[in-house]
């Protein structure tokens, strides 16, 4: 990591980066990670854990997280979460996005570290409780997308999980994501067709369906309309990546 790269990091007071070697530990950080975890320096930070700079119950999950991108070598992202130093320490809502660094190993090519950046929510304006209630909407979501893909939750459904009316939780959502309900619904859609396309063989009508799509042309039609490719498309060019 450039010294250049990580003051650019240190200017952006309300995202914090991080780099975490494949045994968890912290090898470059910025000044709003320190100022979010239990250390006082930087340099506190580098060669600890999660679950030294953290409270335990999130610290293990921001190690899972880190454990399945070194896993798969796929990307975590807009991973809506709490990020807490320590138990009587202010919670703070982050968006966390996590990238696999790829080099050469002795076997090929393969993971080797974690970067990842939160960015925090506050600023935007949203009050933590609002976003706790977004955060139930994406877990609504995700739940419906795994046992019922063809039955999105609709507007009330989301409201209710939110605690708010249907016009608050539109106002919230486009805060955290810049998406209404609908497109957010419609983007975790597309990206679990997306990631099924580039990893796996079924064929594309299955991944319409897995997707919650009613069937492969009004997916194919989705998908053209959003990026400009056929299913097959897309899937040709992941492959050759």
């Amino acid at each position: 990591m450039t010294p250049e790269l990580l003051d650019l990091f240190d200017h952006l007071a309300g995202v914090m980066f991080c780099v975490k070697d494949r045994d968890g530990r912290y090898v470059a950080v910025n000044e709003a990670f320190v100022r979010r975890s239990s250390a006082k320096t930087s340099r506190e930070a580098l060669g600890r854990t999660a679950m030294e700079l953290f409270v335990p119950e999130l610290a293990e999950r921001y190690e899972a997280q880190d454990s399945e991108v070194l896993a798969t070598g796929k990307p975590l992202r807009g991973e809506l979460e709490i990020i807490r130093a320590t138990s009587d320490g202010e919670p703070g809502w982050y968006l966390t996005t996590k990238l696999p660094l790829i080099r050469p190993t002795s076997t090929g090519r393969a993971p080797v570290a974690v970067l990842a950046v939160s960015t925090d929510l506050r600023p935007s304006g949203t009050a933590d409780a609002g976003v706790a209630g977004v955060a139930r909407v994406v877990e609504l979501v995700r739940q419906r997308l795994d046992d019922e893909p063809h039955r999105p939750p609709t507007n009330a459904e989301l409201a209710a999980a939110a605690g708010t009316s249907v016009s608050t939780l539109d106002r919230n959502m486009r805060k955290v994501f810049s998406l209404s309900p609908r497109a957010y619904i419609l983007q975790q859609r597309m990206d679990r067709a997306m990631a099924l396309l580039a990893e796996t063989d079924l064929p594309i009508a299955e991944i319409a369906h897995r997707s919650g799509f009613y069937d492969q042309p009004s997916f194919t039609r989705q998908l053209a309309r959003l990026i400009g490719e056929t299913p097959a498309g897309f899937r040709r060019r992941a492959r050759s990546k």
